[in-house]
């Protein structure tokens, strides 16, 4: 019995310093901790040997809402200091009333929000369904512009269409669910916690047999389903209702017109790029919970036994809500980007992705824009394990309109490590090498969540962006007369590589393996203690900026 006692607590032991040390994995050093972190703490500990006062740093955050009233974000937001709150004057006169921390372009001036918008792709369909349907079609007579919209339609209306075996899945997972759904609430009665994560249900000893078989059960499911240790069964079922939802609107996206509640909320004229008035200024919306564990990764916190408190950069986080449930609309995220720019922000984070973008040249303007006044965006690869350089995803460095690449955009994918899934690499992140420049940690990364003082584990390259842009703010802070080209250039030629470049790694549930440089353009993952020495270096280079300020138009 005791050595029972004994074996029990001693797992119970691990329990907890895995999970202590799994908070913060994607801080840590190779050569130091053997985990493929980005080497944050050794960064800090270069910066404190180089006396320099760091300066503040505005990152915008283009995401789906953030909690403001967050222990940690609140006191870390952007406030506009031209506007005058709760006044209900556009004291700025930008066209935006009480923006002081940022703008949600998904609301009605009515304070209602949009919480759930189609696919872009149904949106596409569908608009242009009674012009390209007809079977007798004449594409000759056809401009240029109408060509290419048809090509687009066709293929959207390919992607499109619910196979059986899309039918088939939906059908199991909604099975599944149900099962995981009875089996928790049995589970709950003994255990008498009604937010259990599967890591503590794995540490609990039944008492009854029924529950002996529902754990079980439960956890058979859940390893079936993919289901991250650290989420709670809450989460657990609300991610998967959420998941059915999406698929169901799916299935009969083709037959059903999508939903008008843009124009019933927002009221703008979506066609006409110059109606930019619209929205309010609630930054938080219905769900901030990726915005929010977003926004926690852009000012990332070290751990106060590091001892360099002073050296925390400055960062403040300008809230531009912008992104749905669902695709996002291109005039919102090219406001967004413009809004970002003109108010001083000098990264942009950028988690969030759709393979459509029917007005690209509205948000490839904006980008250019950015890149004009020296401004860096970091945009996350997405999470669908494409080849980016066979299948455009959007936002894109490239515009096929603009003909040209825009060089102030860095892409990033997910990186992850052995102790976490087996391999260094990602089962989910995107790829490719003409347009992903680095990768940086994105499998269970720790961060803020809604609530006073909510944490918890994500994953996907919508972490990996802000601890990128997290970097980035670092090195603009204490290095603020690098551009935003030097600084992506800093991070992509600093990124920590294997010693045996021809080295492949596999990727998890894939029947496959890849070099880093197959995964993305510098072949490594972000290293920041490496950044950091490389950009101070850079900037001791650099010719000193004069203090006479240059007169510019706009």
């Amino acid at each position: 019995m005791k050595k029972l006692q004994l074996t029990l607590l001693f797992y119970f032991i691990t329990i907890i310093i895995w999970g202590q040390s799994l908070k913060n994995w994607h801080w840590k050093d190779v050569e130091k901790d053997s985990v493929h972190g980005i080497s944050l703490q050794k960064a800090y500990h270069l910066l404190s040997t180089y006396h320099i006062q760091p300066k503040q740093v505005i990152v915008a955050v283009i995401d789906g809402g953030v909690d403001t009233n967050h222990l940690e974000l609140k006191n870390k937001l952007w406030t506009n200091p031209l506007e005058i709150p709760d006044n209900n004057i556009d004291d700025d006169h930008n066209g935006y009333v009480d923006d002081v921390h940022g703008w949600n372009f998904l609301g009605g001036k009515d304070g209602r929000n949009i919480d759930k918008a189609d696919a872009e792709k149904t949106r596409i369909y569908h608009r242009y369904k009674n012009k390209f349907e007809s079977k007798n079609i004449d594409t000759l007579s056809f401009t240029a512009k109408e060509k290419k919209l048809y090509t687009t339609w066709k293929e959207v209306a390919k992607d499109i269409e619910f196979s059986d075996q899309d039918v088939a899945n939906l059908q199991y997972i909604q099975m599944a669910t149900n099962a995981i759904k009875k089996i928790g609430i049995n589970i709950i009665k003994e255990m008498g916690d009604s937010n259990f994560t599967t890591s503590k249900l794995e540490a609990y000893q039944p008492i009854g047999r029924n529950t002996l078989e529902a754990k079980s059960a439960f956890l058979r499911t859940a390893t079936i389903l993919g289901i991250d240790k650290e989420t709670s069964f809450t989460e657990i079922i609300n991610d998967l209702t959420e998941y059915i939802d999406s698929k169901e609107k799916a299935a009969t996206a083709k037959e059903k017109l999508p939903s008008t509640i843009r124009d019933e909320i927002i009221k703008d004229h979506y066609d006409d790029f110059t109606d930019r008035s619209y929205g309010n200024n609630d930054i938080t919306g219905p769900n901030a919970k990726h915005g929010t564990h977003v926004a926690g990764l852009v000012v990332s916190i070290p751990d106060s036994s590091w001892k360099v408190n002073e050296l925390y950069p400055p960062i403040k986080i300008m809230v531009l809500r912008a992104v749905p449930d669902g695709d996002e609309y291109d005039k919102d995220v090219a406001l967004a980007i413009r809004y970002a720019v003109d108010n001083g922000a000098k990264i942009i984070n950028m988690s969030f992705g759709k393979s459509y973008s029917p007005e690209q040249i509205w948000v490839d303007s904006a980008i250019r824009y950015a890149a004009a006044k020296d401004v860096l965006l970091i945009h996350s690869a997405g999470n669908e394990f494409y080849d980016l350089d066979q299948k455009s995803v959007f936002p894109n460095p490239y515009s096929s309109q603009l003909n040209d690449t825009a060089k102030n955009i860095l892409t990033v994918a997910a990186s992850s490590d052995a102790s976490l899934s087996e391999s260094i690499l990602t089962d989910f992140s995107n790829y490719g090498p003409k347009i992903v420049d680095v990768l940086a940690p994105g499998n269970k990364i720790y961060s803020t969540l809604p609530g006073k003082d909510n944490h918890g584990f994500l994953s996907g390259t919508s972490m990996a962006g802000p601890i990128v842009s997290n970097l980035a703010a670092i090195i603009r802070s204490f290095f603020p007369n690098l551009s935003a080209v030097q600084v992506k250039e800093i991070i992509m030629k600093s990124a920590w590589l294997p010693k045996d470049k021809l080295v492949s790694y596999t990727v998890p549930q894939h029947d496959v393996s890849k070099r880093l440089d197959e995964i993305s353009k510098s072949g490594g993952i972000v290293n920041a203690a490496n950044a950091i020495e490389m950009a101070k270096m850079m900037a001791s280079n650099l010719p000193a900026k004069s203090n006479k300020k240059k007169s510019t138009t706009n």
